[in-house]
């Protein structure tokens, strides 16, 4: 090693030293001391390393110190945090998917701070079983003869395929090998879960003929799988559910299908119709229907499997189902979602409430908020015409007409410059841009959204 080289390194300032720096303490107080010091030490690491690879042929002590305080300003804050959604897609998977309504957050809030009868059978004062606290609401809304839940639709999926067709061949249509986002592959899934992928059809069109073709001795299970945000169209065409469940009986297999999105409402009266509700599904003969509660049902991530009782008894026995286990505070947001369910009461759901949102009551909200805005900080905020999309994987092709509020930008402070600073803000808002406006769609505010709103306008603008 070079003598300069050598002569560098032991001019590393030493631990001790450097934890004695005044600005440390209030990372000290806020992190501890140990996190402080193996963040000094991964930053020196990194210096040697530069300093014995070449990379750098000096050391800038302003530069080290600078790294560490960044790292640690980001440490200190929290990680998941409150974000504005303004980009009008209501069901947005990267920004939480569903939001909980107020009475079931509560609910959760008192779960979660107390303890529960999660495994307690109260009546009998012996042990119980979670899936209870939700199962006869599942059956109620749905219509199936029994349910249970695990951690996500994706566990679901596995579940009932490892359970139901862990070495027997599984046929689906070409049509339907999907992927969705996070790289969730119905073929690797299949694989996975040790079921024998047959596939039927080609990708535009299958017929029942392929199924019936396909059965042979060692066929186990016909599986359906909701396309998500993929769509064919043109010269295409698939079986019907009626078809499958009758050729399924025939031949003595389980008909499964994988809905995905979880709508167990009918939404036709908000303009959303083509998506098959749950109830719909096991009543058009599908044996077992797996959906996501955080979606379209505006709950919870859980999934849950429905259907045919003798099946829903495999999926209890089976050792998988405790590793997908569910937690007490995602039942008691889900059980509580289901009760408003029950009452009736679908816009008390604010994933609802935001898809049935009439158009009247978006320009109203936009109008309102463009007048704050330009009260607040003079951008000539103004009122547009925009598309909102129901995301989550449903209604990919359905655009629900709505209302944003448009702003014109500093000179100096371009689109994307603009969407970073709002993005970096003390609430930070992941909004959109067009033709070098910044857009907020009002459809996806929650209450209080607005304020944060302004405030960040305002500091785009030069205002405090």
């Amino acid at each position: 090693m070079r003598e300069d080289i050598k002569g560098l390194l032991r001019d590393l300032p030493s631990m001790d030293e450097l934890l004695q720096k005044s600005w440390t303490l209030e990372f000290q107080d806020q992190l501890g001391r140990d996190a402080v010091k193996s963040t000094f030490a991964d930053v020196i690491g990194e210096v040697r390393r530069d300093l014995v690879d070449g990379k750098i042929s000096s050391m800038d002590h302003e530069q080290l110190d600078s790294e560490v305080l960044r790292r640690l300003k980001k440490y200190s804050k929290r990680s998941l945090c409150h974000v504005v959604n303004a980009t009008g897609v209501v069901v947005h998977t990267n920004l939480g998917r569903s939001c909980l309504g107020r009475d079931v957050a509560e609910r959760v809030v008192e779960t979660a701070s107390n303890y529960s009868n999660l495994e307690y059978n109260l009546v009998e004062g012996g042990r119980g079983h979670r899936n209870d606290h939700v199962e006869w609401l599942l059956t109620r809304v749905t219509g199936a003869d029994a349910a249970l839940v695990v951690n996500n639709n994706a566990g679901a999926v596995l579940l009932c395929l490892a359970a139901l067709g862990r070495g027997s061949e599984v046929i689906v249509s070409r049509g339907e090998l999907v992927e969705i986002g996070g790289s969730f592959r119905i073929p690797d899934i299949m694989g996975f879960s040790g079921a024998v992928m047959k596939e039927v059809g080609t990708t535009n069109r299958t017929h029942l003929s392929d199924y019936e073709n396909a059965v042979t001795p060692q066929t186990g299970m016909i599986l359906k799988v909701h396309p998500s945000n993929f769509r064919i169209s043109g010269f295409h065409s698939e079986v019907s559910r009626v078809e499958l469940a009758r050729l399924s009986r025939e031949k003595n297999l389980v008909f499964m299908e994988d809905l995905g999105s979880g709508v167990i409402a009918d939404l036709s009266g908000y303009g959303l119709d083509g998506e098959p509700t749950v109830k719909q599904c096991l009543e058009s003969g599908v044996d077992i229907v797996t959906f996501s509660g955080d979606k379209l049902l505006g709950g919870p991530q859980i999934g849950a499997v429905v259907g045919r009782k003798q099946i829903l008894e495999k999926l209890r026995q089976y050792p998988l189902l405790r590793a997908l286990r569910v937690d007490k505070m995602t039942l008691a947001a889900f059980e509580e979602t289901l009760r408003l369910y029950m009452q009736g009461k679908l816009e008390d759901i604010p994933t609802i409430r935001m898809l049935a949102m009439p158009p009247d009551v978006l320009l109203k909200r936009a109008r309102a908020l463009a007048r704050r805005i330009n009260r607040t900080s003079g951008s000539g905020a103004r009122v547009v015409r925009i598309s909102d999309a129901v995301g989550g994987g449903a209604f990919p092709e359905k655009d629900l007409p709505g209302y944003g509020v448009e702003i014109d930008l500093p000179l100096q402070i371009s689109d994307g410059t603009a969407l970073k600073r709002l993005r970096e803000g003390p609430v930070p808002i992941v909004a959109a841009a067009r033709d070098g406006k910044v857009i907020f769609h009002v459809r996806t505010l929650m209450e209080g959204d607005e304020g944060i709103l302004c405030a960040a306008v305002r500091g785009l603008f030069g205002g405090e």
